[in-house]
């Protein structure tokens, strides 16, 4: 196992913050491609619109619609990882994980 690092990152002495050890700074989600072998289904019928799965999401993919036309809950299909999150801390369970259509099997 590596050893933490004693001293501070370089770029520390511009932002006055110290990191000690491997710290991400910035986050940005990739194109998923064709490797999403699980997708996110919703049934809109059992869905209380809460927002949980929107507030858990690493990718920040999913939004909820309250009101309106467009009601219901929405994902970027473009980069959603299909990793299940929305599904495990979905209140009401109504989001399931389901194949997804022609996967690439390696």
């Amino acid at each position: 196992m590596q050893k933490q690092q004693n001293r501070p990152s370089t770029d520390c002495a511009k932002t006055k913050k110290v990191y000690y050890g491997p710290v991400a700074t910035e986050f940005a989600a990739t194109n998923t491609g064709i490797w999403r072998i699980v997708r996110p289904d919703v049934r809109l019928e059992n869905c209380i619109f809460c927002g949980t799965c929107c507030k858990h999401c690493p990718t920040d993919v999913v939004t909820v619609e309250k009101d309106g036309a467009n009601r219901g809950v929405h994902f970027d299909w473009a980069y959603c990882k299909g990793c299940g999150i929305c599904a495990n801390v979905c209140p009401k369970q109504c989001i399931e994980m389901l194949p997804e259509e022609g996967v690439c099997k390696l």
